[in-house]
């Protein structure tokens, strides 16, 4: 029996019911664990840049999707501005664990979040909060180009739309959904860690600073990208994500990361 869960059977779609109450367990398990591991979390912030800086990315704020409303994404623009204001300057001491959603907290409409879009079921639609995986996308890319070691990060399972100027490799980012789909990052490291998160111009920016400088450099790519067609008659996506280590500019280590699988939702075979 393959041991692969995309082969021989479709995706499925769970009820509402199911949605609810299953969420609102991951929630309540999710806060019980910031209660009893909530040593381990990094708090501190320092606004003034640490003087080593390991890696820095931006990527663009407005693209045009099929069928998806430029409203929603100028509101997801406020939606990183508030949550920027909770990340820039985070300082992850060593052993110290970084938690997307324990620093952001619940985007509410109290808070000043506005609706934007979000991918659900192979689909999107309008919530409160939307486009926050802009925010995970990017620190999660930056961190695998450091020697901070991710503890927690979930993959998409759907891929919505096609490519479109992409630089990233395929399944390279990382989602989110408030508060049990999280983003979390570990410093093994003896060094401190600083994120600086910003919005600037056209682009959402970011970098990790550090206080003592390091040997290693990381060069991230794909290998074994394909779309398969598979038994039911849909399509699947597929590659790993590996890293090269450097020391000196000497190859120490090509490292897997991990391997992505998703669902394609529109037809892979388009004509040029």
């Amino acid at each position: 029996m393959s041991s692969d869960p995309f082969d021989f059977k479709k995706r499925v779609v769970r009820s509402s019911f199911r949605m609810f109450f299953g969420t609102l367990y991951f929630r309540i398990k999710r806060r019980i664990l910031w209660i009893l591991q909530r040593s381990n979390f990094a708090k501190n912030k320092s606004l003034e840049d640490y003087p080593y800086k390991i890696f820095e990315h931006k990527s663009p704020l407005l693209r045009k999707l099929k069928d998806v409303e430029m409203i929603l994404q100028y509101n997801k623009i406020k939606n990183l501005e508030i949550a920027s204001l909770c990340l820039n300057g985070l300082i992850i001491e060593p052993g110290k664990v970084f938690s997307f959603w324990r620093l952001v907290g619940k985007p509410t409409a109290s808070r000043g979040f506005l609706p934007g879009m979000q991918l659900r079921n192979g689909g999107f639609l309008a919530k409160t909060g939307g486009g926050l995986c802009q925010m995970t996308n990017l620190i999660y890319w930056m961190t695998l180009h450091s020697p901070l070691t991710v503890v927690e990060r979930w993959r998409h399972s759907f891929d919505v739309f096609p490519d479109s100027n992409r630089t990233l490799p395929f399944g390279s980012g990382a989602t989110c959904a408030y508060n049990y789909i999280d983003l979390q990052i570990r410093n093994d490291t003896k060094a401190e860690y600083q994120l600086k998160v910003w919005l600037e111009g056209d682009f959402l920016k970011g970098e990790w600073r550090t206080n003592l400088p390091g040997p290693f450099s990381y060069t991230v790519y794909e290998s074994k990208h394909q779309f398969r067609t598979e038994p039911w008659g849909g399509y699947t996506r597929r590659n790993e994500i590996r890293r090269k280590i450097f020391e000196n500019e000497t190859l120490v280590e090509d490292e897997f990361i991990t391997e992505n699988i998703a669902w394609v939702m529109y037809n892979p075979i388009l004509p040029k």
